[in-house]
């Protein structure tokens, strides 16, 4: 890649000069031409030769002369640069449950919407990874596969909501998606984030038996628990309007642990907006893509040429003046 750079730029603010002396002369230029009186003028009115027109040639070339000087002093230097970079990518699947209770709201707004923009935020970061999401609820199904158009996998996240399936809690059906997703990947680090709120409760395929499909095709699976201790707030359609009642949380931590255990992974517990981001900041340094940068510059001064235009312009502005150009007195 070849550009230019500029190693005393503050010398363009003479270019204002030029810019002023310029407009002060057209004003003036008038006052500057050579004038004889004649009596009777009618001789000279159909008159219009060549140099009529190029009588302003040669301060025209001045002007043109000092703005190449500048740039000269200004020092362009025209700069190559070769850049090898080696990116060993991670390949993620975002799993996320759904499921009604998602919209519990001991988290804010609620429980789903926190960990939609959390995990947003998270995405925006694995600029070197490839990102894809599951969703789930009684069922699973892939909103977006592996990918690096994260704008476009954003979008996506921005459309999910809970009631686009059937509803209930299939941890491993969601979990068996993800892993179906990454099977193939040649990625040297394949993970999983799974959240949820609740208790496996639908699906054909067991969360353990999910996970140790993971763990041999060698996907490590971080599992996250959403949910504050105790009770929580959940809202209800009534014909008087939404009204909210505390539900239970009830969140099979044991199995989110077996899950993360079996595939080398780990288990969080996000009772809050603020824990939620930081679990989503610890899974962020645990899992790093390996970027190796060679880069080598190579410079070279190029004030000369703009340097040599600006000595022509003034060698053919003198030239012009004293010869085809001289005006009398």
């Amino acid at each position: 890649m070849s550009n230019s750079n500029f190693i005393n730029p503050e010398y363009f603010y003479l270019l204002i000069f030029s810019l002023a002396f310029t407009i002060w002369y057209f004003i003036k230029k008038d006052s500057f031409d050579a004038k004889l009186m004649f009596s009777d003028t009618n001789a000279f009115t159909k008159t219009k030769t060549v140099r009529l027109y190029l009588r302003h040639l040669p301060m025209l070339l001045k002007i043109i002369a000092s703005i190449f000087l500048i740039i000269a002093i200004a020092r362009p230097q025209s700069s190559t640069n070769w850049e090898e970079s080696t990116s060993e990518g991670i390949d993620i699947i975002l799993s996320m449950d759904i499921s009604g209770s998602m919209l519990a709201e001991d988290l804010k707004p609620n429980r789903l919407e926190a960990s939609k923009n959390v995990a947003m935020n998270f995405i925006s970061k694995r600029i070197n990874d490839r990102v894809g999401l599951v969703i789930f609820s009684g069922e699973s199904f892939t909103q977006c596969p592996l990918t690096t158009d994260h704008t476009v996998l954003i979008n996506l996240f921005k459309d999910v909501k809970s009631g686009m399936v059937e509803d209930g809690t299939a941890i491993g059906m969601g979990l068996a998606t993800a892993v179906n997703r990454l099977k193939d990947s040649n990625a040297k680090s394949k993970i999983i984030i799974l959240l949820t709120d609740g208790v496996n409760n639908k699906g054909v395929i067991a969360p353990f038996t999910a996970a140790e499909i993971a763990k041999e095709f060698g996907i490590r699976v971080y599992t996250i628990g959403v949910g504050t201790e105790g009770f929580a707030p959940y809202p209800f359609q009534t014909p008087f309007g939404v009204q909210y009642q505390d539900v239970e949380v009830k969140i099979d931590e044991n199995t989110l642990q077996d899950i993360a255990s079996v595939t080398d992974g780990k288990y969080f517990r996000a009772t809050n907006n603020n824990k939620l981001k930081e679990i989503y900041k610890d899974i962020d340094k645990l899992e790093k893509s390996k970027i190796e940068v060679t880069e080598f510059h190579k410079r070279s001064e190029e004030f000369t040429d703009y340097a040599f235009i600006s000595l022509f312009c003034l060698v053919l502005s003198f030239f012009l003046k004293t010869t085809y150009l001289r005006q009398v007195p």
